[in-house]
């Protein structure tokens, strides 16, 4: 996403003013980065994930998501490498879900918004 005059899109002062009106530069770690974690869905259940390891049910539960949309999630979390899936096959049959690495290095992330929200939302 390309939005004019943002920081993150400053052209180098040895580009030429056609190349500046011509190719808009890509977007900015912070663009990106909400485009992988900022849906509503995707944010709660990574936030759920910070405590650990959690069953499907435990995370439907926690998130109030349908059963589709919770798997849907899931499964993009998981493609992105933000999440791992663990099956369990002894009876009863579980999935269990918790954080990779990149996943919990969302954790001061989470900690600095719900700062921010204390201080500026009511």
């Amino acid at each position: 996403m390309y939005i004019p005059g943002h920081r993150c899109h400053q052209v180098s002062p040895m580009s030429s003013h056609l190349e500046q009106e011509s190719e808009p530069p890509g977007p900015c770690g912070v663009v990106n980065s909400i485009d992988q974690i900022g849906s509503r869905w995707r944010l709660v259940v990574l936030h759920e994930l910070q405590d650990g390891e959690r069953r499907f049910n435990e995370l439907k539960r926690a998130t109030d998501a349908s059963s589709r949309t919770l798997s849907r999630v899931l499964d993009d979390l998981q493609e992105l490498d933000f999440v791992t899936r663990r099956m369990e096959a002894d009876a009863p049959v579980a999935t269990y879900y918790a954080l990779t690495e990149k996943g919990e290095s969302l954790a001061p992330v989470f900690e600095s918004i719900e700062c921010w929200a204390d201080e500026w939302l009511e």
